[in-house]
């Protein structure tokens, strides 16, 4: 099993009572919904992209300790109980909102995830305050877009198993399983039940699209910072017409590797800080890498399903003007997790700080106020103010 990442930046729905509804990649689970440092690359960060200080870092988000988290797992193991059922019961009376835990085939999982490759059916799903569980979306010629499945579907059971009241990443959990297994989803469907077999398959996904306009403008969509998708970002730049603009879309997106959104952010900009971030009473900061393009007219696009290190990268390229943004708030979530593998093999992933932005802007809870709202028709309202910047239509 790959060892744990180190730093997360991850979306935790789990016993929020929050306002906002969170959207979960059902199949991909976590990896597209969170910010986080693979094992190795956080071990080979050079000093110029992480370096601590000796200021306090700030700590606005309420974190678990990682010592009681593991007394309550060895306990629970010694007396022949649930050790991550015990992790879970002290992550929640610690107040850690962001906090998650996994067993060694979640978390497994969650490794190959970011890699941009799942065993899944192939649905988006949205967690309700109600506890309800439903399709958001369908992706296409998966096993669920074969079956019939349809967005606004209510999934009430999951072989057999009842999922209402259970968080997204149990349901996540039980839809996994091997490639050509079958797996039996209990259904609604304006109010008639209905039950459908699919059979679970590898799938991947492309976490980059790239388009280009009529006027020579590149619009670059990231769905989520998997690995190698800021490569993915620095190319679509590199083979943009020369003076053209680039319209960045980061609407949607949960978030990632936070390597790889500081990789993406080092597109724009000629080096300089993408954010700090505080780790158990030290601050740090990520640099981003020189010689990208900081001429080229930008605007970035986001809206609700901005999240962490999508955040990180809007934050970043605002802060230092060096791109228009325009949508509506981001999500908020700016808290940084650590992981920290328990006594039984199961992994607790406990908040150990925030990130900031360039200017020292804590975005947990907060988000990010776009320069430019706009909600239906972001995309022309984005075109049109890459034409005042000097191009477009």
């Amino acid at each position: 099993m790959p060892g744990p990442p180190a730093h997360c930046l991850r979306p935790r729905d789990l016993r929020r009572g929050a306002a906002l509804t969170l959207l979960f990649l059902v199949s991909v689970t976590a990896a597209a919904g969170s910010g986080c440092w693979g094992a190795d690359a956080s071990a080979q960060l050079p000093p110029a992209r992480a370096q601590a200080g000796a200021t306090e870092a700030p700590r606005e988000a309420a974190t678990a300790d990682r010592d009681a988290v593991a007394r309550a797992v060895a306990e629970a193991v010694a007396e022949g109980k649930s050790g991550k059922r015990a992790a879970e019961e002290e992550v929640s009376r610690s107040g850690d909102r962001w906090a998650a835990v996994y067993d060694p085939d979640e978390y497994a999982a969650f490794a190959e995830d970011l890699d941009g490759h799942w065993t899944g059916v192939g649905v988006w799903a949205a967690g309700r305050r109600d506890g309800r569980i439903e399709v958001d979306r369908v992706q296409p010629d998966s096993p669920a877009a074969r079956a019939g499945l349809r967005a606004g579907d209510r999934l009430l059971s999951v072989d057999g198993r009842r999922v209402t009241g259970l968080s997204v990443t149990e349901v996540v959990a039980m839809l996994r399983g091997e490639a050509g297994t079958p797996v039996v989803l209990g259904l609604n469907r304006d109010g008639a039940d209905l039950t459908e077999t699919v059979r679970r398959e590898r799938m991947s996904a492309d976490p980059v699209t790239v388009r280009r306009l009529a006027d020579g403008t590149t619009v670059i969509k990231v769905a989520s910072f998997t690995r190698g998708s800021g490569d993915r970002v620095r190319a679509a730049v590199r083979a943009a017409p020369p003076g053209a603009g680039v319209l960045l879309d980061l609407r949607g997106n949960p978030g990632g590797l936070v390597t790889e959104a500081v990789t993406a952010a080092s597109a724009f900009l000629d080096g300089g800080l993408v954010a700090t971030y505080g780790v158990r009473g030290s601050e740090r900061a990520l640099y981003a890498e020189p010689g990208g393009d900081t001429a080229r007219p930008l605007v970035v696009l986001v809206d609700g399903g901005t999240m962490s290190a999508a955040e990180l990268v809007t934050g970043a390229l605002q802060d230092r003007r060096r791109a228009v943004t325009v949508g509506t708030r981001t999500f908020g979530k700016g808290a940084v997790q650590m992981p920290t593998r328990l006594p039984d093999g199961s992994v607790a992933e406990l908040t150990v700080g925030t990130y900031r932005t360039p200017e020292g802007r804590s975005i947990d809870g907060s988000g990010i106020t776009p320069d430019l709202t706009a909600g239906d028709g972001a995309e022309d309202r984005a075109l049109g103010v890459l034409g005042g910047l000097g191009v477009g239509p």
